[in-house]
């Protein structure tokens, strides 16, 4: 990670870890406040609440604006909710997330399942603030976006998908389509989150920051299917090996490493381009630019 990239994202971190925090109570009923904050705050990448400041700022936002931190707060709450639903045993059964205990092992499964449900709900919270600091038009877009990239036509329609694929052979088709829904739906949504959170955007600047959403999105899970066989557990902070272990489909398996990782950067490539294709300037584009980097090059 270069330092004009660290001390791009720095002030972006801390700003949406305060205000994770001071949104999610700690003193709730029998202590759900408590699994809730576990599961979000302390950890994590933070990649979608970036992705969502860096378009917005791409596009001509001031960083102070509600609309764009309020949806980086939700999208990264909807990404937590679905690692403490994926980490159950009904799912895949997993005891490490982010370096430390899944929530389930921690707080128990029933109170594991009742924070991810009150983070998913949550996240639709910070979209419609009832203070007058978000425009109405911008709620809606926002909710929509959130909505169809979380539910049955986005991630949870991948995770299904994921579900009930084990012990069998994809083609290349099928497996991108599934990453498509299960990774790469959310990764989108944080990019045109931050567009929408920009009334005025013209058209074909949105078309292309969707399509380097989309092949970012694809370039992630690629990269996650590489990491789960050539890093350590201690270093990706989950479990390390577990697809190959629970014979599930992936890059890698498919292509072996060597062309996985040579996808991984094509699908990076393309992403680059379709930046460039937007028409911004370079230095509005400069941080989506290094975040795409940080995706193919990072360890865990």
């Amino acid at each position: 990670m270069s330092l004009e990239l660290k001390a791009w994202m720095q002030p972006h971190l801390d700003r949406v870890e305060q205000v994770l925090s001071s949104g999610i109570a700690l003193h709730s009923p029998a202590d759900l406040g408590a699994a809730m904050r576990y599961a979000v705050l302390d950890g994590g990448k933070r990649l979608r609440p970036l992705l969502v400041l860096a378009t917005a700022e791409a596009v001509g936002d001031a960083i102070s604006s509600s609309a764009a931190l309020n949806a980086a707060c939700a999208i990264e709450l909807i990404h937590a909710y679905s690692l403490v639903h994926d980490d159950m045993p009904c799912m895949d059964n997993d005891v490490l997330r982010r370096g430390k205990p899944t929530v389930h092992v921690q707080f128990g499964e029933a109170q594991a399942l009742l924070a991810g449900d009150a983070l998913q709900t949550m996240a639709f919270e910070f979209l419609t603030p009832l203070d007058g600091s978000v425009p109405a038009a911008v709620q809606a877009a926002c909710v929509a976006l959130l909505a169809r990239a979380s539910g049955y036509q986005g991630m949870a329609g991948g995770q299904a998908i994921d579900l009930a694929s084990v012990g069998q052979r994809l083609s290349e088709d099928q497996l991108r389509q599934m990453h498509r829904l299960k990774t790469g739906a959310l990764l989108l949504c944080s990019v045109q989150m931050g567009a929408a959170c920009v009334p005025g955007v013209p058209a074909p600047i949105q078309a292309a920051l969707s399509r380097f959403g989309q092949a970012l999105g694809l370039a992630f899970q690629v990269v996650d299917d590489v990491l789960d066989v050539t890093a350590d557990s201690a270093t990706l902070g989950k479990t390390a090996g577990k697809d190959e272990a629970a014979d599930k489909p992936t890059y890698v398996a498919l292509m072996g490493l060597d062309a996985a990782k040579a996808y991984a950067d094509a699908l990076a490539a393309q992403a680059v381009q379709a930046l460039a294709d937007t028409g911004l300037p370079d230095d509005r584009l400069a941080a989506l630019r290094a975040l795409t980097a940080m995706v193919v090059e990072r360890n865990n």
